[in-house]
């Protein structure tokens, strides 16, 4: 998997993370071949405000935007391996300062709100929504599920005395 990552604003801030590997976990988790390409840019609140204005109508920055390439009802799948054309899944455009204000709002580190808008806007392009509410439901849950074995990942087991 190719998961290419630009740092438009803030890089100092944001490099650190680990969004590469955390995009390839949920790319893996969500069953794309290993020819899959994604992109990750990080902006400024004017860049995701006109992206905003000009691709959904809505004034003012957002916190993540997904845009979608190839079409995700497209056959290819894990399974196709190595010899499956280039899969161009789409763009994720995060502006990390909407983030910073959201994690002083819900209570969360400057890195989980980084790291669940990646997640989100990377479930938008392998097909969820949540214009719906069961969609929403679905589409959160599913969320939870990947940021949660993300954070538990090579750690030992809890113990169940505790």
């Amino acid at each position: 998997m190719e998961i290419l990552i630009t740092y438009n604003h803030r890089e100092d801030d944001v490099a650190p993370m680990p969004l590469r590997e955390l995009a390839q976990f949920v790319l893996e988790r969500e069953g794309k071949p290993v020819n899959t390409e994604v992109s990750v840019s990080l902006v400024d609140n004017d860049t995701i405000a006109e992206l905003n204005g000009r691709f959904r109508n809505m004034e003012g920055p957002t916190d993540v935007l997904s845009f979608e390439c190839d079409n995700i009802a497209d056959s290819i799948t894990a399974a196709d391996g190595p010899a499956c054309p280039l899969y161009e899944l789409g763009d994720v455009i995060i502006a990390p300062d909407v983030a910073e204000a959201q994690s002083s709002e819900f209570g969360n580190s400057f890195e989980q709100e980084m790291s669940l808008l990646l997640v989100h806007g990377l479930l938008h392009l392998c097909g969820y929504d949540h214009i719906e509410d069961a969609e929403a439901e679905v589409m959160e849950a599913r969320e939870r599920e990947l940021l949660t074995e993300w954070a538990e990942r090579g750690l030992p087991p809890m113990d169940e005395n505790r």
